[in-house]
């Protein structure tokens, strides 16, 4: 299992409230039998209608750590829109506060979702902005995001951080690791006896 105790990457600021799901990867898209290549649709319909969206340039192209504002992932429960996050390559995001199920989704997929004060968010808007080479770095043990010198605090449920630190937050990885004794247990069940013998 994979434990996630800290990310780092440069940042793209994407700092307005109230992105919806069906904003992150608009509904056309979630017809895709596997979530291959759903990345480069992320934020498609607001990049068409605004060339100069964030995920439109060149200088964020790179960026693992996505700086938003207040209720981000509202709206429908979609797991493609933390997955196409995930692979268009952001790795965390900070946000003032999520909706429930996305947060969720992005836990279970090993995507850390935490929380900063909105003058904390504007302050790293304006260091991306400023230099989107700029390397942050999220601690999840600290609570911290540390970039150029200077460290914010940001919040995440103990749940979540447990889960993300222990590497629990993958259940296949725990399925799998359990494999022998599940086998053990399945031989016992009379039904999945009868089951194998026919």
């Amino acid at each position: 299992m994979n434990n996630i105790e800290t990310v780092s990457g440069s940042g793209v600021p994407l700092l307005l409230d109230d992105i919806d799901t069906d904003r992150i990867i608009p509904a056309r898209f979630l017809r895709c039998v596997t979530f291959d290549g759903i990345g480069e649709h992320a934020f498609e319909d607001d990049r068409e209608q605004d060339p100069n969206h964030p995920f439109n340039q060149d200088r964020f192209q790179n960026a693992g750590i996505l700086v938003s504002g207040r209720n981000f992932g509202c709206g429908s429960s979609r797991e493609h829109a933390p997955q196409s996050l995930m692979r268009w390559g952001v790795k965390a995001v900070v946000a003032e506060s999520f909706a429930e199920i996305f947060f969720g989704n992005c836990t279970s997929l090993g995507i850390p979702a935490v929380c900063a004060s909105r003058d904390d968010l504007t302050k790293l808007a304006a260091a991306i902005e400023a230099d989107p080479t700029l390397e942050f770095t999220l601690d999840l043990n600290a609570l911290t995001l540390s970039f150029g010198g200077e460290t914010v605090s940001v919040t995440m449920p103990d749940s979540a951080r447990s889960a993300l630190t222990s590497g629990q937050f993958d259940a296949l990885a725990q399925l799998l690791a359990r494999k022998d004794d599940i086998a053990a247990t399945a031989s016992k069940l009379p039904y999945l006896k009868s089951f194998a013998a026919s």
